[in-house]
């Protein structure tokens, strides 16, 4: 997130922070099944969630920079992959855009979608690391991520 913010061809556009429960994080593509928009996998987990949004601007690509973070984590002994996906392999790039993230503007061609999940460790905390990548057109390029720091407690009777 701090190369983001570092990042001069980055607009910040939404941030929100919120405890969440039950939070379901997509580890395969979105697709209908029986009448409903499911994840192929998925797992709900509880903590902290921060979602951030950019427009990537000045000609870069929002592809681009999903790869810059996405080398930056692979760098981090830390940091596992957990899914990744481009393009139509990801499912509709609308309900992404709408029902995963809830920004409307992410919504774009879909040929020019990618998402990624990361787990990663570090002293005294686990989180979760989601960045999806949307193009509307050349000049609307968006970049949103998904910070997830779980909750270790584990809830007793819950399913």
């Amino acid at each position: 997130m701090d190369e983001l913010e570092a990042f001069p061809h980055a607009l910040s556009i939404a941030r929100k922070q919120e405890v969440v429960r039950d939070h379901e994080i997509g580890l395969g593509p979105i697709q209908k099944s029986m009448g409903a928009w499911v994840f192929r996998d998925s797992v709900r987990m509880d903590g902290e969630l921060q979602r951030l949004t950019w427009q990537i601007v000045d000609g870069f690509t929002s592809r681009e920079v999903l790869r810059r973070l996405e080398q930056s984590l692979s760098r981090q002994e830390s940091a596992t992959r957990l899914f990744g996906c481009d393009g139509r392999a990801c499912g509709s790039g609308s309900q992404w855009a709408n029902r995963v993230f809830g920004q409307r503007l992410l919504y774009g061609r879909a040929d020019d979608q990618s998402y990624r999940v990361y787990a990663v460790q570090t002293t005294g905390a686990e989180y979760r690391v989601l960045l999806y990548s949307g193009a509307r057109s050349s000049d609307r390029q968006y970049l949103h991520l998904d910070i997830l720091e779980v909750n270790p407690e584990v809830d007793e009777g819950r399913l």
